[in-house]
């Protein structure tokens, strides 16, 4: 299988950064982590900005650095997003699409201007100056620059931190398509655990300039031993296809190997994939299946690990049918009522389910 292999070792500065870890060549990768983790440091190593003495980075085969050659950050077919969109103030928005454009021979660009422009919503912007952008435009425009290289890899490094949440939210939906579109592996540096339950599709956890964790971004959400299942707006997500929709009370059933849930009414074709999170602190926990709630969402669970995290407040993993995993975060002492312990069978009523895609 086609991956992204990195190992870095380096001293720089009084920072020590030893990393190693392989993730698929496809989808959004994100690099987890608190500030001062070693994320960026990574990312500018890949793109050859920074250099380690001691390194191996191999995309697909191809080797970009290891102890025999480093290949320039000019001769490695990527594209990188900076936190702040580094946009050309002197040209338009079409000029600046045209210069990552021309970075690439004809013979090597796969993918189309138009498509681009369109994907990413800036056909109306393209012969504004740049310093009449929103801040969520500049950063499309950058991404649709990046994009128009026709990279084998693409490099996003917190690119909405500079953005207010309605900013946030705009752009979300466009990051969601780029996989989709146009198949670019990606390596998406983030410390927000909620970009990285709408975005990634796997994950390397980063902590003191180590690789603590990597695998399914799902799975890596739930555990407990890691810091995203600590944050108080801890979350898992669920994978599932969309089975029908509901026009009388306006909601779109998402249908998963051990049944199905509800969320408000999207208009999406039947049978296309979704993804859903569940915020740990919606999710109750009951010894029997109730009928006689309000709450449509009742899923059939095993206790698999749990986590205090406070005087007050428990954290359990739960495993669902399908191997699926579900935090649910109840008082300690509805723990102890319940007996909850490894092993339990139990349902989780989920009061909110939100559609990510």
């Amino acid at each position: 299988m086609s991956a992204i292999e990195v190992q870095l070792r380096s001293q720089l500065g009084a920072f020590q950064l030893d990393v190693d870890f392989s993730t698929p060549a496809r989808g959004i990768t994100a690099l987890f982590g608190r500030s001062g983790s070693g994320k960026t440091s990574v990312l500018r190593a890949i793109a050859g900005l920074q250099y380690v003495d001691q390194g191996i980075i191999r995309i697909n085969g191809d080797v970009w650095q290891d102890a025999q050659r480093f290949i320039p950050t000019h001769k490695r077919p990527l594209g990188y997003v900076f936190q702040e969109a580094s946009l050309f103030p002197h040209l338009s928005v079409r000029h600046n699409l045209e210069y990552g454009l021309r970075r690439t021979a004809p013979q090597e660009r796969r993918i189309r201007f138009d498509d681009v422009v369109e994907l990413l919503g800036i056909v109306p912007l393209l012969q504004r100056a740049t310093a009449r952008l929103s801040g969520g435009e500049r950063q499309r425009v950058a991404i649709a620059r990046a994009l128009l290289t026709s990279p084998k890899l693409l490099l996003m490094d917190e690119p909405m931190s500079a953005l207010d949440h309605g900013a946030k939210q705009a752009i979300l939906p466009y990051l969601e398509s780029l996989h989709d579109e146009f198949e670019i592996p990606s390596l998406y540096v983030s410390h927000d655990p909620n970009e990285v339950a709408r975005l990634a599709d796997y994950m390397v956890v980063l902590d003191q300039g180590k690789v603590i964790a990597q695998g399914q971004a799902a799975n890596l959400l739930t555990r407990l031993d890691l810091p995203l299942a600590g944050y108080d707006d801890a979350a898992s997500l669920l994978e599932g296809v969309v089975s029908s929709h509901d026009a009388t009370y306006h909601l779109t059933w998402i249908s998963m190997d051990w049944g199905r849930v509800a969320v408000m009414r999207e208009d999406l074709p039947v049978g296309q994939h979704a993804r859903v999170q569940v915020r740990a602190r919606d999710v109750s926990l009951a010894l029997t299946a109730h009928s006689d709630t309000s709450i449509l969402n009742l899923l059939p669970a095993k206790v698999i690990d749990t986590h205090d995290i406070n005087p007050t407040q428990v954290l359990v993993r739960l495993e669902l049918l399908d191997g699926q995993t579900l935090l649910s975060r109840i008082t300690r002492r509805s723990a102890v009522a319940l007996g909850i312990q490894e092993g339990l069978h139990l349902f989780a009523q989920v009061k909110s389910v939100a559609l990510l895609s």
